[in-house]
């Protein structure tokens, strides 16, 4: 009998929901039903709700069982499921399932279908073949490349990451540097963890890309301690990866070096700010550094850096691969390409969707992420993390593009969306972004680390002010609030304090009775 493919994925979010036992449960049973099986642990195809999502490989393709628990697992046998036989649990072919089939998966595209640490895996699914391509040609054609494909960054301030190449190529110093910016502080995000725990070798493809492209021959990848998993599968990949002549010395016989190590960021959200990184990486204290000069031209120990965040770098070795034009058509206007979108929140269908810029956020948030899971009317949505506005149900059909996006008084950042039901509060939403500041910066400029505490404050005095009969005392600290606000988005140094007043006017702006206020009043323009 030949033995048969079975895969249970290895991802934090499976891990979490009991895959290690319903593995340990398949194993056992085939032992004792005699029967073989090849079980590879791959990645999470991030169809959470799913998860632990067990495959199994037929001649029609992987059909899928889930979500499955230890004790659905000798059901499965007698249902004979390594046949893709018929059980209440089957979900038939994965590839078919509209949410998956929906998506345009470029950067995603071995995620959940590879053994994340299987370099062979990597190399039969198109890994490193845009590293191929890249040592092949000059650095400026490398960056070339990366600027005609219209890449920017994934990591909310979406600059071109061809020009921050450029500049970086152009710097004159005898030691560069690459960094990945991996502290995916973010709520409702988790795309940068699934790839380093999903798909290793493509960010490391990408930042040996990026060192080719600026002639820099370190690299560091910069983690959030909150993520051990993704730690330990990177560096367990960098090891295999040096083994092979992927990386290190003399890049498979090209003359060329980049070495690379994994870094644990120390816990604080401000370090995802590229110049706190850079100062944690040194092994400062996590502070904002003042502009200029810019981390390109002096940054990691004060030489010429490049800092991309995981689905930026992970993005470049599609274009190398296929070609700047490949990836160009996909998308609209400026915003080029594919992004990965991270669904959470009060959704009923949480998960990753990677699509083409253009998809709607009604088309996000109703045909694939299937409405709320209470069941109720949604009523607001948060794109683009803590900092980001809440969006109201009118500004639904925005399609998500960058500049569509600045249009509405929105945020697209890293992708990840927050949704609220209708029994939320945007009041207490809109003082949790305050309070949330107030935790958590870094205190190196005044109106960001005194702004947040006084927001506190007002927010608390609005609240407690609702009743009809204190209109005159609300509306006096609703005024004040907007005056806080705009002295936080001009005055601070940084993202931080500048863009946490963006929730907060938001709320206001979109939901003004939540704080007892007409909306002549609350509804007036930021």
């Amino acid at each position: 009998m030949s033995s048969i493919t079975v895969y249970v994925p290895r991802d934090s979010t499976a891990l979490a929901l009991g895959a290690n036992d319903v593995t340990a449960a398949i194993v056992a049973e085939a032992a004792r039903r005699g029967q073989e099986i090849t079980l590879v642990r791959n990645g999470s195809r991030g169809m959470f709700w799913l998860e632990p999502l067990v495959e199994v490989a037929t001649a029609a393709g992987r059909v899928g069982y889930g979500p499955v628990e230890p004790d659905d697992v000798a059901g499965l046998f007698d249902a004979d499921f390594l046949a893709g036989g018929q059980h209440r649990l089957a979900l038939g072919l994965v590839d078919e399932i509209p949410y998956l089939k929906n998506q345009e998966r470029l950067t995603f595209a071995r995620v959940g279908i590879t053994d994340p640490l299987s370099l062979d895996d990597y190399l039969a699914h198109e890994g490193y073949l845009g590293l191929q391509n890249a040592l092949a040609m000059q650095s400026a054609d490398i960056v070339q490349a990366v600027l005609d494909s219209g890449l920017r960054g994934r990591g909310g301030a979406a600059f071109p990451t061809g020009i921050k190449w450029k500049t970086v190529l152009g710097a004159q110093a005898a030691q560069k540097y690459i960094v990945c910016n991996a502290d995916e502080g973010d709520s409702g995000t988790f795309s940068d963890r699934m790839v380093m725990e999903d798909d290793p070798f493509v960010l490391i493809e990408g930042m040996t890309i990026a060192g080719l492209a600026v002639n820099a021959d370190y690299g560091y990848i910069y983690v959030r301690s909150e993520y051990p998993h993704a730690i330990a599968v990177l560096n367990e990949a960098i090891a295999i990866a040096n083994a092979r002549g992927f990386l290190g010395r003399n890049i498979l016989g090209f003359g060329k070096d980049f070495q690379l190590e994994v870094r644990k960021g120390a816990g604080a959200y401000v370090c995802g700010e590229e110049t706190a990184l850079l100062e944690s990486l040194e092994g400062k204290r996590g502070v904002v550094r003042a502009k200029p000069p810019l981390p390109a031209i002096e940054g990691l120990f004060g030489k010429p850096t490049v800092i991309n965040n995981v689905i930026t770098l992970a993005s470049v070795p599609i274009v190398l691969a296929r070609g700047a034009a490949f990836y160009k058509n996909f998308g609209q206007g400026r915003s080029m390409g594919t992004l990965p979108m991270q669904l959470a929140g009060n959704i009923k269908y949480g998960g990753l969707v990677e699509k083409a810029f253009g998809v709607t956020l009604r088309e996000l948030l109703f045909d694939f992420g299937g409405g709320t899971e209470s069941g109720r009317a949604m009523r607001a949505v948060q794109v683009g993390g803590p900092l980001g506005p809440y969006l109201p149900p009118s500004l639904f059909d925005t399609p998500l593009d960058y500049e569509a996006f600045a249009a509405v008084g929105g945020t697209v950042g890293h992708g990840g969306m927050v949704v609220f039901d209708d029994s939320v509060d945007m009041a207490q939403q809109a003082r949790y972004s305050m309070e949330f500041c107030v935790t958590e910066s870094c205190g190196k400029c005044t109106p960001c680390r005194i702004g947040s505490t006084r927001g506190v404050e007002v927010i608390d005095k609005i609240i407690a002010n609702a009743n009809p009969e204190n209109q005159g005392q609300r509306q006096q600290q609703i005024h004040l609030l907007r005056d806080l606000c705009d002295t936080m988005v001009n005055g601070s140094l940084c993202a931080m304090g500048s863009m946490t007043p963006l929730p907060v006017l938001s709320a206001l702006n979109h939901f003004p009775e939540d704080f007892g206020a007409p909306p002549a009043i609350a509804g007036k323009a930021a």
